[in-house]
């Protein structure tokens, strides 16, 4: 028998409220989830899993019509167009690094020359 979880234990162990759990459902991003005899989602550790994926992607700045997307490569689409949709994220996400590096570069650039400025005042 499948472990299934509250949707209050789905939240905690996600970190997500149940807003955003119903969002995702609706949005066709998880699911369909499951129910109780009494009409109450239950959600197993592959619906956990899988949000746990989602939440990943969001972080990685894909917004929800990239994960629609990805969700329809991974139910429908053949391994190819998977590999293509991650590939290119995975370089947009390079060059945000590279831009952030450099950012921080330029931070810390400041950061040193304001540190030399106020001691010699």
């Amino acid at each position: 028998m499948t472990r299934t979880w509250t949707p209050a234990d789905a939240a905690a162990k996600t970190g997500l409220s149940l807003d955003t759990l119903r969002y995702y459902e609706r949005e066709g991003l998880i699911g369909p989830v499951s129910r109780t005899l009494g009409g109450h989602r239950a959600y197993t550790d592959d619906d956990l899993f899988w949000i746990g994926l989602i939440g990943c992607l969001r972080d990685a700045g894909l917004g929800i019509a990239d994960l629609r997307e990805f969700t329809v490569l991974l139910r429908e689409g053949g391994s190819g167009d998977r590999v293509a949709f991650l590939t290119e994220h995975r370089a947009e996400l390079q060059r945000r690094a590279a831009q952030l590096q450099k950012a921080i570069g330029v931070l810390d650039e400041k950061i040193a020359h304001y540190s030399d400025v106020g001691r010699h005042v």
